[in-house]
């Protein structure tokens, strides 16, 4: 299910895609003129409404778009500041959040236009070159969606463990880290170097110290994801118990991967899987190689992407065909999409 609304665009100046990518930790804007061209940049802190509420996340996304607005060159405070707002966020899961998320968008006016995406369709967009497939973001959460040939479209809720995702992302590798370094000093697991990796992490002596801070609230807990990293890199140490969680995770991954493939009935055809995410970043190779062999066994044509282009950039092409601009407008903006920096302005 998709949000599209649209408003009274008055006499805008000139016809831009507003494209946003908003995840838990940073949300990337980038304003891009019909012709392909990125006229600005920002980016700012995560937009996640089921991590810092409704209001949280506008605010979030307001003060990043108003940033790369006027990196472009553009008044902020113009409304609607854009044609076509392309919004692809974390958090999109059911059609309750599409109704609360479309309608706060909407009331902010920033363009005459809104399609609202869950953030898995811009990285599906980014990487795939036939334009459909399946799209994996494995970053502090995981999701699956995927695209059919004939249009259809079939995604997960990714609501963690209740919507049945048994380890949703780097969150569950990085809390499931510290777990393994206590278990390994209480006589519960094996030895592992997760028993002094995860308290250096943080400089404090022994896991048990880990778990008081954020148990008392002196370390807070969503810094426990930033254990996802120190857990791959023991694994490509060639830590057991790291490595055999990271595999819980890589697995998860294939299960809804085969899903969707099953799901959109294309598992004798030539699909791209679209791999993004800072999981897949790690230096852990055993972790992607365990998801393209475990794909391949339901769906052996599969072809895999690694996106390397910031995901913002496939909210920026599904704003362009929502313009219904040329495949040369496409093309200009994959080749300077390497030099636009979503992390500067300008």
């Amino acid at each position: 299910m998709v949000t599209e609304g649209t408003r009274d665009a008055g006499d805008p100046a000139e016809a831009v895609v507003l494209a946003v990518d908003g995840g838990a930790s940073k949300t990337d804007v980038w304003i891009v003129a019909a012709d392909g061209t990125v006229l600005g940049t920002a980016r700012g802190g995560g937009s996640n409404h089921q991590f810092s509420g409704l209001d949280g996340a506008m605010d979030a996304l307001g003060s990043t778009i108003e940033a790369a607005l006027g990196a472009a060159g553009l008044d902020p405070r113009t409304r609607p500041a854009a044609a076509t707002g392309a919004y692809c966020l974390a958090g999109v899961d059911l059609p309750v959040d599409e109704e609360r998320l479309g309608g706060a968008i909407a009331a902010r006016g920033w363009s005459a236009t809104d399609l609202l995406r869950n953030d898995t369709m811009a990285v599906l967009r980014a990487g795939s070159r036939s334009g459909w497939g399946v799209g994996v973001v494995c970053g502090s959460g995981l999701n699956c969606a995927g695209l059919g040939p004939d249009g259809s479209v079939e995604r997960f809720p990714s609501l963690a463990e209740l919507s049945g995702d048994f380890t949703p992302g780097g969150s569950w590798l990085g809390v499931r880290a510290l777990g393994l370094a206590l278990r390994a000093g209480d006589g519960r697991g094996g030895p592992t170097a997760l028993s002094y990796l995860v308290p250096a992490h943080f400089g404090l002596p022994d896991p048990e110290a880990v778990l008081s801070a954020v148990y008392t609230g002196a370390l807070d807990y969503g810094r426990l994801f930033e254990l996802a990293r120190v857990c791959l890199d023991a694994a490509a140490g060639d830590d057991a118990a790291a490595g055999a969680a990271a595999g819980l995770l890589a697995d998860e991954v294939v299960a809804m991967a085969n899903a969707i493939i099953g799901r959109l009935g294309v598992a004798g055809d030539e699909v791209e899987v679209v791999l993004g995410g800072g999981v897949f970043d790690s230096a852990y190779a055993a972790f992607t190689a365990r998801v393209e062999s475990g794909v391949l066994v339901v769906a052996p044509k599969a072809r895999f992407r690694r996106l390397e282009a910031p995901p913002v950039l496939g909210a920026a092409l599904l704003g362009l065909d929502a313009l219904g601009a040329p495949v040369g407008s496409e093309l200009r903006l994959r080749s300077s999409a390497a030099a636009a920096d979503p992390a500067a302005g300008g």
